[in-house]
């Protein structure tokens, strides 16, 4: 996923230096804005926002905590560049939640490892999944709002796993988080197949999955993660459940309860530009579309096209 920074900035020449100075490293995108636009830079939820603090005539500090107030940017690592040496100038930018303070003029070579090191530390910490390595739920409400704000044209796939509770009453929470692991690959695999860049995957947490990709014909992937998890699955059951079908799983009155095995479902909401206003609404829409999706027995998909 490519690296957006935006430098708040009235000239090009703080661009231009980190343009050369990233020119190997395709995933960084470097973006220059004035102080008026702040709003749209951060609409666009940016990986870092560097501020020349010699290149704007607004108050650094009240432009920080602008950004830390704005709450899809809580997280959002600042960097500030400036020739104001003073100790008591630096404190009162660090104290704005300001991650790093670079005097002027600036080392390249400190600046490229400090923007390295800010970039590696907040993927580490965006990726709260430690089982599947994924964005956790704040990244994906994130992700969704941007994509609302910018009214793009996008498909959101959310997808589980059908009985997957009997399944680790059987096998136990290693053997399933396998299976979380597995159901994962499956979906990487074929967004990342399709010929659009512009993709997100997310674990919401357990055996919940959102996937989102500007290719809103998005029918041929959900059956190719269907194709393959179906495929694959299998390797997870011993040879007795496979042969017999279901699985036998005695309930709290130890009366043996009987569920087919584990498959998968995925509801895809399409979002039309002025469709919906926010992400509540999708998620309104997207319970009942995964309701249809689970009532389809073995895995399955279903798809809301509605415009209203």
């Amino acid at each position: 996923m490519a690296q957006e920074i935006y430098i708040i900035d009235e000239n090009n020449e703080l661009k231009t230096k980190l343009v050369e100075l990233f020119k190997k490293e395709s995933d960084y995108k470097f973006k220059k804005a004035k102080t008026k636009d702040i709003e749209s830079v951060l609409k666009n939820i940016p990986s870092l926002i560097i501020v020349n603090e010699d290149g704007i005539q607004e108050n650094t500090v009240e432009l920080c905590n602008k950004i830390r107030q704005n709450e899809d940017n809580s997280i959002t690592p600042i960097i500030v560049i400036s020739s104001v040496k003073e100790k008591k100038h630096r404190v009162e930018i660090l104290k704005a939640c300001v991650e790093h303070y670079i005097k002027a003029p600036i080392d390249e070579e400190y600046l490229y490892y400090t923007i390295k090191n800010v970039i590696r530390l907040l993927d580490t910490n965006r990726r709260v999944s430690p089982l599947t390595g994924l964005p956790g739920n704040v990244q994906i409400q994130a992700e969704m709002k941007k994509r609302l704000l910018n009214k793009e044209e996008f498909a959101i796939l959310y997808v589980d796993l059908d009985n997957f509770k009997a399944y680790n009453d059987i096998y136990g929470f290693l053997k399933g988080d396998e299976i979380i692991k597995f159901t994962s690959r499956c979906i990487i695999n074929h967004l990342s197949d399709t010929e659009t860049e512009n993709n997100f995957i997310g674990h919401i947490g357990g055996d919940d999955f959102v996937a989102i990709t500007s290719n809103i014909n998005c029918e041929k992937i959900c059956q190719d993660i269907i194709l393959e998890f179906e495929k694959g699955v299998l390797k997870y059951f011993n040879d007795e459940d496979i042969e017999r079908g279901y699985l036998e799983v005695p309930n709290r009155k130890c009366i043996i309860e009987q569920f087919p095995l584990t498959s998968i479902s995925i509801g895809v909401v399409i979002i039309d530009k002025g469709r919906f206003k926010n992400v509540l609404e999708i998620g309104e829409v997207a319970a009942q579309v995964k309701h249809v999706a689970k009532t389809t027995p073995g895995s399955a998909y279903a798809i809301d096209r509605r415009k209203k």
